[in-house]
Protein backbone atom coordinates (compact mmCIF):
# COMPACT_ATOMS: atom_id res chain seq x y z
CA UNK A 1 0.00 0.00 0.00
CA UNK A 2 1.05 3.71 -0.79
CA UNK A 3 3.54 5.26 1.87
CA UNK A 4 4.04 9.11 2.48
CA UNK A 5 7.01 9.23 0.72
CA UNK A 6 5.46 7.32 -2.37
CA UNK A 7 2.44 10.04 -2.02
CA UNK A 8 4.91 12.96 -2.08
CA UNK A 9 6.93 11.20 -5.13
CA UNK A 10 4.25 10.34 -7.32
CA UNK A 11 2.47 14.14 -6.84
CA UNK A 12 5.79 15.63 -7.81
CA UNK A 13 6.31 13.65 -10.71
CA UNK A 14 2.58 14.99 -11.65
CA UNK A 15 3.07 18.05 -10.98
CA UNK A 16 0.26 18.39 -8.65
CA UNK A 17 -0.40 20.19 -5.58
CA UNK A 18 -1.99 18.64 -2.30
CA UNK A 19 -5.27 20.43 -3.49
CA UNK A 20 -4.93 18.80 -7.08
CA UNK A 21 -4.59 15.02 -5.93
CA UNK A 22 -7.63 15.96 -3.24
CA UNK A 23 -9.82 17.23 -6.27
CA UNK A 24 -8.83 13.84 -8.04
CA UNK A 25 -8.90 11.81 -5.32
CA UNK A 26 -12.27 13.30 -3.73
CA UNK A 27 -10.17 12.54 -0.50
CA UNK A 28 -9.78 15.48 2.13
CA UNK A 29 -6.97 18.30 1.79
CA UNK A 30 -6.37 17.75 5.26
CA UNK A 31 -6.18 14.48 5.18
CA UNK A 32 -3.64 14.28 2.32
CA UNK A 33 -1.59 17.22 4.63
CA UNK A 34 -1.48 15.35 7.70
CA UNK A 35 -0.60 12.00 5.73
CA UNK A 36 2.46 13.21 4.02
CA UNK A 37 3.67 14.98 7.15
CA UNK A 38 3.23 11.48 9.59
CA UNK A 39 0.91 13.18 11.49
CA UNK A 40 -2.18 10.70 10.85
CA UNK A 41 -2.34 7.40 9.26
CA UNK A 42 -5.57 6.98 6.83
CA UNK A 43 -7.87 4.29 6.37
CA UNK A 44 -6.76 1.51 4.44
CA UNK A 45 -9.63 2.43 2.05
CA UNK A 46 -8.39 5.97 1.60
CA UNK A 47 -4.74 4.79 0.95
CA UNK A 48 -6.67 2.59 -1.88
CA UNK A 49 -8.23 6.13 -3.29
CA UNK A 50 -5.07 7.78 -3.22
CA UNK A 51 -3.37 4.56 -4.91
CA UNK A 52 -5.78 4.16 -7.41
CA UNK A 53 -6.26 7.82 -7.97
CA UNK A 54 -1.99 8.20 -8.82
CA UNK A 55 -2.47 4.92 -10.88
CA UNK A 56 -4.99 6.35 -13.08
CA UNK A 57 -2.67 9.24 -13.99
CA UNK A 58 0.18 7.42 -15.16
CA UNK A 59 1.87 6.43 -11.95
CA UNK A 60 3.20 3.02 -11.37
CA UNK A 61 4.12 1.50 -7.50
CA UNK A 62 7.13 -0.67 -7.65
CA UNK A 63 8.96 -2.28 -5.32
CA UNK A 64 12.61 -3.29 -7.14
CA UNK A 65 15.31 -2.38 -5.60
CA UNK A 66 13.35 -0.49 -2.81
CA UNK A 67 9.94 0.99 -2.62
CA UNK A 68 9.92 4.20 -5.14
CA UNK A 69 7.07 5.09 -7.88
CA UNK A 70 7.36 5.75 -11.92
CA UNK A 71 5.82 7.69 -14.46
CA UNK A 72 4.51 5.29 -17.28
CA UNK A 73 3.19 7.75 -19.82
Amino acid sequence: MINRAQCRAARGLLDWTQEDLAKHSGVGHNTITKFESGHTSPRHSTLVVLQTTFEKAGIQFTDEGGIGVKLTE
